[in-house]
């Protein structure tokens, strides 16, 4: 199974949608959308919705740790939802909810960026 990236932009957040599998052979077509669409659209918020997404290994969590490290520099925020048990377990062993916020859903999480 491959992954399915769907990008939607709304103000300055950018709401990024997997489905499948985020893996070393799919990291690089995430990477390089992502890092387009927030130098294209001035974006300062990421929403990652993994509701649908249910495989990650570690180049996933690079792909993600580097988005986060890009919207920082911008003084945003990253925030996680709608996240598969898989997925969520992998979050938790590799700490990066210390750091990106974790909400229920993607309403949720645009509301705790002020954009719904």
């Amino acid at each position: 199974m491959s992954l399915n990236i769907n990008l939607e932009v709304k103000h300055d957040v950018l709401c990024i949608r997997l489905s499948g599998e985020l893996d070393h052979h799919s990291a690089d077509e995430l990477r390089e959308q992502a890092t387009k669409a927030i130098e294209d659209h001035d974006i300062h918020h990421i929403i990652l919705n993994l509701e649908q997404l249910s495989f990650m290994d570690s180049s996933g969590l690079g792909v993600i740790l580097g988005r986060y490290k890009q919207i920082k520099q911008k003084h945003g925020e990253m925030v996680v939802c709608a996240i598969s048990p898989a997925v969520q377990r992998l979050f938790d062993m590799s700490g990066l909810f210390k750091i990106i916020r974790l909400e229920p859903t993607e309403e949720n999480a645009l509301q705790r960026l002020g954009v719904a």
